[in-house]
């Protein structure tokens, strides 16, 4: 995966890239507003960081009395390894309960499980239900948000593809009218549903419960329904109290989406009397990021997408450029833990403006772990031989404040006489898209010389 490749092709589109920039950051403004709000958000921003050092540090104590309290309350709860016994897991139960059909609310772990392809192998029917999520489900492409899967997708797109699958009229693009007929073509899918999967928000280690958060209610639909419940969870997503709970609700949507809390707040306490719920508790990785103490409080994410939102390389190149399930800065962190050479570009994804890490509500250190991970990428050597001859002679230019000073020198002399053609030729990849400032007659040193000397002249006068 090459992100600056895929970020080229996201912004040959130059309409599509303004928008798709514009849009993020009226949901950054959202978000800044709805902060501004409450005078104690920075005392919560690291109260929330607190208790999630504190549940990290002690995961395995509050994951095994999550399952007990759980269990009491009538659920069965299931341990995956990996994404393949996630997988696995989950067909059994289907395939033990004689389910077919699935509604499936937003996941993004079932996305990293890659869940439904392996379903549909399978043989089963599995419809997701979010809005967003079943329109890219319908263009056979991935999110390219966690929290706004479509964004990248006009309406006038949205309303051609409905004409295509739906036969929804043509042309049509009132948001209002494509919304209803979705309404009345995912309505079947829920009376007609054996199971339904839904991710977790929150699971409460005191409890047992689970908290599912969503703003278009199909989750609440898809659970009420039919009799089986399956609910797949990263084990990151534990918290100890369910007092926390307020905390965490506080921050997650006004992060998100500016708004004050999502719309429907769905709490599981155990299986509703006719029927089943199965909690899938993942690792897929995460065990050992845990491992690595420069990139742990990473998994402190409550996967607002803030990050996303604000991130400038981000919204300029589309969540499909990073290649992984989770884009942004919180994307590159995971997705480098995850594969350090397939994901080698996207640290580099990054301005380091450290806009991310100012807005987390649970205080990661985003651009400084992005910043880590290149350093890492370097020592192991990921990073391509070009790349890594031009960094050790910039190093070594750096460091010696002599051959620094000539070097600005002739390059101030012999810049300003290079033809422009030259300059910006196709063999000068780095200058497609930047424009160097004019070169200074004077380099800042001297002239930092030359204004201590004329205050000192006149400090003599007086």
């Amino acid at each position: 995966m090459n992100h600056p490749q895929e970020a080229a092709r996201f912004l040959a589109n130059a309409k599509r890239a303004k928008w798709h920039d514009e849009a993020l950051w009226f949901v950054r403004s959202k978000r800044d507003m709805a902060a501004a709000d409450i005078p104690e958000w920075e005392q919560l921003r690291q109260q929330a960081s607190q208790i999630k050092a504190h549940t990290i540090a002690n995961l395995k104590t509050y994951l095994q009395q999550f399952e007990q309290k759980a269990t009491d309350l009538g659920a069965h709860v299931h341990w995956a390894r990996d994404a393949s016994e996630h997988n696995t897991i989950v067909q059994s139960i289907l395939r033990d309960h004689g389910a077919r059909r699935i509604v499936k609310s937003k996941s993004m772990l079932t996305e990293e499980c890659q869940l439904n392809p392996h379903l549909e192998n399978a043989g089963f029917e599995i419809t997701d239900t979010d809005l967003g999520e079943w329109i890219v489900q319908l263009r056979n492409e991935p999110p390219s948000h966690i929290v706004l899967p479509a964004i990248h997708i006009k309406k006038e797109e949205v309303g051609e593809l409905f004409h295509q699958k739906l036969g929804t009229r043509q042309g049509s693009a009132d948001p209002d009218y494509l919304t209803e007929s979705a309404r009345n073509t995912l309505r079947k899918s829920f009376l007609q549903a054996d199971a339904a999967i839904t991710g977790v928000n929150f699971a409460i280690a005191e409890t047992g419960g689970i908290v599912i958060c969503t703003n278009e209610g199909n989750a609440d639909m898809g659970t009420g329904l039919p009799g089986l419940h399956i609910a797949c969870m990263g084990i990151e997503k534990i918290i100890p109290r369910a007092e926390d709970l307020a905390l965490f609700l506080r921050l997650l949507a006004r992060s998100g989406t500016g708004q004050p809390i999502t719309a429907y707040t769905a709490h599981h306490h155990g299986p509703r009397p006719d029927g089943q719920l199965h909690i899938v508790l993942v690792d897929n990785g995460r065990t050992e990021i845990l491992k690595q103490e420069a990139f742990r409080n990473s998994l402190h994410c409550i996967r607002c997408g803030a990050c996303m939102n604000t991130c400038p390389v981000y919204r300029r190149s589309g969540g499909h450029s990073y290649g992984y399930t989770i884009p942004g800065p919180i994307g590159s962190i995971l997705a480098s833990a995850r594969d350090p050479k397939a994901f080698y570009t996207l640290p580099y994804a990054s301005s380091l403006c450290g806009s991310c890490t100012d807005i987390c509500p649970v205080n990661i250190d985003l651009h400084h772990q992005l910043l880590a991970w290149r350093s890492e990428i370097t020592r192991q050597k990921i990073l391509p031989l070009p790349k890594r001859l031009a960094m050790a002679a910039l190093s070594h230019l750096m460091r010696r404040p002599r051959l620094y000073r000539l070097f600005g020198a002739i390059s101030r002399s012999i810049g300003r006489a290079i033809p422009r053609t030259l300059l910006y030729c196709r063999f000068n990849v780095w200058g497609r898209q930047r424009e160097l400032p004019p070169l200074p007659k004077k380099s800042f040193r001297r002239m930092f010389q030359q204004e201590a000397a004329r205050r000192e002249e006149k400090q003599h006068e007086k």
